[in-house]
């Protein structure tokens, strides 16, 4: 394996601390440990820690973004199909990137974001809103505000994939797609 460059070792150890700690237990000199580096090579990358986490959102939004395109969400096959892709894809970016899955869901992010970071949140929502917007108007999924059945979705999936990543869960297919059954049940129209 290539050894990182200084960047990408700040990069790594910032997503780790951030993930597990949180943004404000977080310090320069913890990230500057952990990558291996004098803190003052953070600030020849970094002006700030703000700065840090929202590169690190940016490019967590993005390769989020790139699992879902993976998954062929969009492709509007039926709403019940869409919303598998979404779930699936949600799945699997936080299997294999839990910290940046992490990142994007700590709300106390929310306070730190710069305008190019919440250009990537909408972003990020675009996609989800427009599969409710669609179940909405072929009358599959309820008649509520979107960021609400958002929450509902969201909040309990990424409660879940905390779960799994800390081994209170025991990842199956059955199980998984219980979790999903759940999650659409939450949104459909019965």
């Amino acid at each position: 394996m290539a050894q990182l460059s200084k960047k990408e070792a700040i990069l790594e150890a910032a997503l780790k601390l951030f993930a597990e700690r949180g943004f404000d237990a977080t310090t320069m000199p913890m990230i500057s440990e952990l990558a291996g580096v004098g803190a003052g090579t953070i600030y020849r990358y970094f002006e700030s820690k703000e700065v840090l986490l929202n590169v690190l959102i940016v490019e967590s939004l993005q390769a989020f973004a790139e699992a879902l395109n993976q998954t062929g969400t969009g492709q509007r096959t039926t709403v019940r199909e869409e919303f598998h892709l979404l779930f699936t894809g949600l799945f699997q970016f936080g299997k294999h990137r839990p910290n940046r899955l992490q990142l994007i869901c700590s709300n106390a992010n929310e306070l730190y974001l710069d305008e190019r970071s919440r250009e990537e949140v909408t972003t990020f929502l675009s996609q989800i809103l427009a599969t409710i917007s669609w179940g909405q108007e072929q009358g599959v999924i309820r008649k509520m505000p979107a960021n609400a059945l958002i929450a509902i979705v969201l909040g309990a999936f990424f409660q879940v994939s905390d779960a799994f990543r800390k081994g209170l869960l025991e990842e199956s297919k059955e199980l998984l797609d219980e979790i999903e059954d759940c999650c659409w049940n939450a949104v459909r129209i019965h």
